[in-house]
């Protein structure tokens, strides 16, 4: 009977061990598997956050890494806002950073380019949850309308006529989707008006990297 009970121990310590070796294992194998799919992740936006960087200049415009060119500028409320800046031989050629205002459905995201003199070389609708079929067409793979803002700055286009033409502005509404397009006209001058306001620290930019 002892040996009988003695047996059952070494039989219950035995699967004991051997649950604790294959849930070990099996925490590596997922641990390893884990950190293979976030730098995958990690790399594809890296990649795709490249080329909507790349959107917003005219081609061949920089010849830095603006990935790792950034800044980092208060936005006076205590958050902080990076701005990616684009080089020409170690100039500070440009400014991209994103800008945001309330939609009909939430928060769009723009992303906006802005060259020295304060021109807007480009801006794309980065993130929306717009109305399909009215609202998307903020998207440049719905419509051309984003490309509206192009060559425009402070200097050229009068404060109150960033606007929809329906409150007095010179940019096109969306049938039955004017809170959209508002939306990113506010954004758009928005960053102009915060390039503008941090000109000066966003050209000198520290030394080239």
């Amino acid at each position: 009977m002892k040996l009988a009970i003695a047996g059952l121990r070494d039989h219950l310590a035995y699967q004991g061990v051997s649950l604790g070796v294959i849930a070990l294992v099996a925490s590596a194998a997922l641990a390893f598997a884990v950190s293979g799919t976030r730098e995958r992740i990690v790399a594809a936006e890296a990649r795709d956050l490249q080329a909507s960087l790349a959107q917003v200049l005219p081609e061949r415009f920089a010849d830095n890494d603006l990935l790792a060119d950034t800044l980092e500028i208060g936005n006076g409320d205590g958050s902080s806002r990076r701005v990616y800046l684009a080089r020409r031989q170690g100039e500070v050629a440009a400014a991209i950073f994103q800008t945001s205002a309330r939609g009909y459905s939430g928060e769009v995201l723009v992303l906006v380019g802005i060259d020295r003199a304060g021109v807007l070389l480009g801006a794309r609708v980065l993130k929306h949850a717009e109305t399909p079929g009215l609202g998307d067409k903020i998207d440049l793979a719905k419509s051309p309308w984003i490309l509206s803002f192009n060559g425009l700055s402070l200097a050229t286009l009068p404060a109150e006529k960033w606007a929809v033409k329906k409150d007095g502005g010179v940019f096109d509404q969306m049938a039955g989707a004017t809170i959209t397009p508002r939306a990113v006209v506010k954004a758009v001058k928005e960053g102009l008006d915060f390039f503008a306001a941090h000109r000066a620290e966003i050209l000198q930019g520290g030394k080239t990297p």
